[in-house]
């Protein structure tokens, strides 16, 4: 394995291709001067929003007009440094950007309270006055939902003057880990050194060399370990500005401020933890199964993500794994597929590591444009199936564009995870379906299952990690290196009992990114538990009609009733429980097979 190149020095077929958001730099600056001048616009109707039905219409059409103008920008500014974070002119771009969204939501934080300040019953007489306010019917309804958290017009500024400095947490982490931690080299299976990167970590906890593994983990986990008191300071900062936000607006908790921005109940959240308690069984089964196979008493945390069946895991290049991930989506129609090789062929996705660029995947939907992929592709099936995942995303993404108003084209945290596991689901099923080989069925279903414990069963222990260390904000107790890894130790202990708990996996905690954007990870749970339902159904011949139109809605009505037209029902537990049943079977079926 060699050591990732420098940017300029990738093949730009596989990269992406900026010039589809702005065709120069030098427009991208001209397109933050004129952000800058629309802001002045959308300030301009302070004091007058609510006058009437049509100026309400005008100043919310400024509003959201400079939002789109300004994503767009932030977009791009955002996708360079995500590319190569080492790049200082990424990074003044960036900076830039965030400096400008600063000034953007402070000039309009007089919105909110000036339109509840008109009272509930005048925003409903103008929304059915005024045909031009339609779009905005959904935004302004929620808003007298939320009415008691939306603090006054000088409140509501010094807020959202905070969010650049509320930031530096996450930023100062994303540094650290990204550009400034150096990591030890492997030693491989010969005893030569191999480097390591965030970005490649995944392949050696997949070797079938139990001391690559292990040596891989060691060495990842201890250099965070080194870093372990400015990362536990880092991340007790975001939690901080969590419970500090939360109870500024007059929420119980930070927990209960994230989940209501979508309108969902904390029992959601508790049943999800309940419900994974209730299935530990099962993940002490499956635990004991890997140790079988593996001839040992017990699995170490460093064996869970090596195939239990060996000699069948093969290389897959990029491209065997984008016609993989379009026969897999062949039950979602003709035009779903077309979309795929819209973002093969058009530079939708930047596909391998570079040096500087930030590690794992993500999908970030530009609207007007199309969404960006970004990847660190490593030529496995685990690396096939973040391809479909983010596929999911992107395709989410586009249909909602395409039938929504800007206003309400981004759908919410709760339903993103659903489209990229139904993709996740449907690969799975077709390698199930196309497979004959008792040894190559038993590796799918092996992956299958490591889906569950690696999206469900890992994502409700991270999502209890944060109920916990938010709630021990919030009762006043210290957040160090200590306490946290304590904490995240009792957990695997829980969650992974049967398993060898090394000492060094209590310092995993401070790998995991996504806990600077709190009460995130729970909706991996959700939205894989929603997924197996969907792709189900769909992988059986059903009619994917209402999946495609649930795709469309985008952020027009709140998660859990979006999810309905799907055929889900989250606010009951039988969605993660039945979830868990399959993984029950599932386990039981591979057992037969080896």
């Amino acid at each position: 394995m060699t050591e990732p190149k420098q940017r300029k020095d990738m093949n730009p077929e596989f990269m992406w291709d900026f010039s589809h958001i702005y065709a120069t730099k030098a427009d991208w600056e001209a397109a933050l001067v004129e952000a800058e001048k629309a802001i002045e616009v959308a300030a301009s109707y302070k004091g007058k929003l609510t006058a009437s039905a049509e100026a309400l219409a005008d100043g919310l059409d400024a509003i959201y007009g400079v939002a789109e103008k300004f994503e767009k920008a932030y977009s791009y500014a955002f996708l360079h440094k995500e590319a190569d974070n080492s790049d200082p002119e990424y990074q003044d771009m960036s900076a830039r950007a965030m400096s400008l969204y600063v000034k953007f939501s402070t000039a309009i934080s007089f919105s909110e309270p000036e339109m509840l300040s008109a009272g509930k019953e005048t925003l409903l007489s103008y929304l059915d006055s005024c045909e031009r306010l339609s779009k905005y019917r959904f935004t302004i309804t929620d808003l007298i939902r939320s009415a008691e958290h939306v603090l006054d017009e000088k409140s509501e500024a010094l807020l959202a003057g905070m969010s650049e400095g509320a930031s530096s947490p996450n930023d100062a982490y994303d540094m650290l880990t990204g550009v400034d931690m150096e990591f030890p080299n492997v030693i491989g299976e010969n005893g030569e050194e191999l480097p390591l990167t965030g970005g490649n970590f995944g392949v050696y906890r997949e070797s079938e060399c139990r001391a690559v593994r292990e040596d891989a983990f060691e060495k990842m986990f201890g250099t965070y370990k080194k870093f372990i008191n400015t990362i536990a300071a880092t991340y007790g900062g975001s939690v901080k500005f969590d419970c500090f936000r939360a109870k500024a607006r007059g929420y119980a908790s930070a927990r209960e401020a994230a989940l209501s921005s979508g309108n969902v109940p904390l029992s959601v959240y508790d049943n999800l933890i309940d419900e994974i308690h209730a299935a530990l069984p099962t993940m002490k089964k499956y635990l004991d199964l890997r140790a079988k196979v593996m001839k040992k008493d017990k699995v170490d945390m460093f064996d869970l993500y090596v195939p239990m069946v060996e000699g069948v895991a093969e290389t897959l290049p990029y491209e065997n794994a984008k016609e993989l991930v379009k026969k897999a989506c062949a039950p979602l129609g003709e035009r779903y597929v077309s979309l795929l090789d819209e973002a093969y062929n058009n530079h939708w996705i930047d596909v391998y590591e570079n040096k500087g660029k930030s590690t794992g995947a993500f999908s970030a939907g530009v609207y007007g444009v199309h969404p960006y992929v970004m990847l660190n592709y490593t030529d496995t099936l685990d690396d096939a199936f973040t391809l479909a995942h983010e596929l999911g995303h992107a395709m989410h993404s586009f249909f909602s564009s395409e039938a929504q108003d800007y206003v309400n084209a981004d759908y919410r945290i709760m339903v993103a995870e659903v489209a990229s596991t139904v993709n996740e689901v449907l690969l799975t099923k077709y390698l199930l379906k196309t497979e004959t080989d008792p040894k190559k069925r038993a590796y799918i279903l092996n992956h299958f299952l490591e889906g569950f414990r690696t999206t469900v069963l890992r994502q409700t222990l991270f999502a209890e990690f944060e109920r916990e260390s938010h709630a021990m904000c919030e009762a006043g107790k210290p957040l160090t290196a200590q306490s946290l890894s304590a904490v995240y130790k009792e957990l695997i202990s829980k969650y992974y009992e049967g398993a060898e708990i090394n000492d060094i996996m209590q310092y995993e905690w401070a790998y995991i990114p996504h806990f600077y954007r709190a009460f995130y990870v729970y909706q991996y749970a959700t939205g894989f538990s929603s997924a197996v339902a969907i792709a189900g159904k769909i992988a059986e011949g059903g009619d994917p009609a209402d999946y495609l139109k649930f795709l469309t809605t985008g952020g027009s009505d709140y998660p859990l009733e979006e999810l309905k037209i799907a055929g889900v029902d989250l606010t009951k537990p039988e969605t993660v429980r039945d979830a868990m049943k399959i993984f029950d079977e599932t386990v039981d079926e591979l057992a037969k097979l080896i």
